[in-house]
């Protein structure tokens, strides 16, 4: 990383401290009145969805090789790199005029039942961090803020509530938040924000790992087990940094340590227990943690969960991230997804739940061959890919970071079966030119299907925060069937 990109980094990560430590000290958010200051009125609309499953594929997704193939043009050295948009060609799927990438076959198979946006697109933030766009993609909002701001899944759980008392109403799998390059920006966009405690994810880093975290010690009594729950309880309410909380967060952790002690004491801690799986079942979706991350998705969607996030997870320069060896690390990630979201998406129309279940696949950005943000930007390369002729296979592959479109794939929640929506430019630079849905519109749409005005807003430190910036996020009606 440059001295440029660590400055960056530590102030961005100053900010966010300044934001969380104001948030701990504010006191209870509350629903704002049914009217704007304008004296619109608010209606929430009906929703179309009670749960909701983010698939994130962290580290910046190039759209050119997923779901919106370019001209193809195989590795071979000495090529120059201007003329690589692709570096998979395009396959056929069920659906005659969406074509998508070779590797992805088995989503091609499932793409009859969901909506494809190839025009979404990201403003230009300066200095392109992962961790600046996963905040503003998650939340909504454009890092810095004033106020700790709530994942759009603490949203849903604060604003829906729990479909299941017992069951967490959000929850995150996947992400290690320990440990790991840029872990504590992660962590500053994974949380309930001003929501408080009780809002924010159960963070579940290893699926197969998940039922541990929710089975008591084997050898504690029921009696000693609920024993233990009250001191932990009163040594969090008399703890030395009680000072530093208002009452409504100190009561949100409690409240929060409440709902885990009835998870534990609950018969539905089962959903989280993927061994419990038919192996026949079980093998479909086995390619490693994302994919075993989804079987659990679909689990705990059965039992109640209103909103899981599963993430092939964002580590620096691994994964997504694909700043050398491009191609060969996205060949890999399709073999790790394309069976499991497959899978996920038959399962859950085979239970009944994909008319009421909203999955979202997407990523904070695209990537190009030889552009880094849009055309104008004055945002730093971070590629070590030559920027002239390939020379050898690790440098086949798209390698900089590119917000001018990247896609999304839609299943379930109302939206069109088979339908495609938006265009990028079939050449470089691959610009949204029809349709353009930004984040905020694009959340709007989500916030929509799952039954929540994009103006709701709550009163925060006298001021109002909305579920979109401003309040001006405007659903893409066409999406909906």
């Amino acid at each position: 990383m440059s001295p440029h990109e660590q400055s960056a980094r530590r102030d961005f990560l100053k900010q966010l401290a300044v934001a969380s430590a104001a948030t701990l000290m504010a006191g209870e958010p509350r629903l704002m009145s049914a009217e704007t200051g304008a004296g619109e009125k608010i209606e929430h609309p009906a929703a179309k969805a009670d749960a909701c499953i983010l698939l994130w594929m962290g580290g910046g997704m190039a759209a050119p090789e997923m779901f919106d193939p370019k001209r193809y043009v195989p590795f071979e050295i000495g090529v120059h790199v201007e003329k690589v948009m692709s570096t998979f060609p395009a396959i056929d799927t069920v659906v005659d005029n969406i074509k998508i990438c070779e590797g992805l076959e088995n989503i091609a198979r499932v793409m009859d039942r969901g909506t494809l946006i190839r025009s979404h697109f990201q403003p230009d933030l300066g200095h392109i961090l992962h961790s600046r766009h996963q905040y503003h993609w998650h939340t909504g909002y454009v890092p810095p803020q004033t106020v700790a701001c709530p994942h759009i899944g603490a949203w849903m759980a604060r604003v829906l509530g729990p479909r299941n008392p017992v069951m967490p109403a959000f929850i995150n799998i996947g992400q290690r938040l320990e440990g790991l390059g840029e872990n504590e920006e992660i962590k500053a966009f994974t949380t309930g924000g001003f929501f408080g405690s009780e809002y924010g994810p159960m963070n579940l880093p290893f699926p197969d790992e998940a039922a541990r975290t929710v089975r008591p010690p084997r050898d504690m009594q029921a009696a000693r087990f609920e024993s233990r729950q009250k001191l932990f309880r009163k040594l969090v309410d008399q703890s030395p940094r009680r000072e530093y909380l208002s009452d409504y967060h100190q009561q949100s952790m409690l409240r929060s340590l409440d709902s885990a002690y009835r998870l534990l004491s609950s018969k539905d801690r089962e959903a989280f227990d993927i061994t419990l799986e038919p192996k026949e079942s079980f093998e479909k979706y086995n390619t490693g943690r994302f994919g075993q991350g989804c079987l659990l998705a679909r689990r705990l969607v059965e039992s109640g969960a209103r909103f899981v996030e599963v993430t092939t997870e964002y580590i620096p320069f691994l994964h997504w991230d694909t700043h050398a060896n491009g191609h060969e690390t996205v060949d890999r990630l399709h073999k790790e997804i394309d069976r499991p979201i497959a899978q996920l998406i038959l399962d859950l129309e085979a239970r009944g739940l994909l008319d009421r279940t909203l999955v979202i696949l997407a990523s904070e950005f695209s990537r190009d061959m030889i552009m880094e943000g849009v055309p104008g930007s004055n945002a730093r390369d971070q590629a070590t890919a030559p920027t002239d002729v390939l020379k050898e296979p690790k440098h086949y592959g798209l390698h900089r970071h590119f917000t001018g479109a990247s896609s999304v794939l839609m299943f379930g929640g109302g939206m069109k079966q088979g339908f495609l929506y938006g265009e990028s430019a079939p050449e470089r630079p691959c610009l949204a030119i029809k349709d353009p849905i930004s984040v905020s519109d694009l959340h709007a749409t989500i916030f929509t299907a799952m039954g929540i005005s994009p103006k709701t807003s709550f009163d925060v430190e006298k001021r109002p925060f909305y579920a979109t910036e401003d309040g001006k996020g405007v659903a893409a009606m066409k999406m909906f069937g």
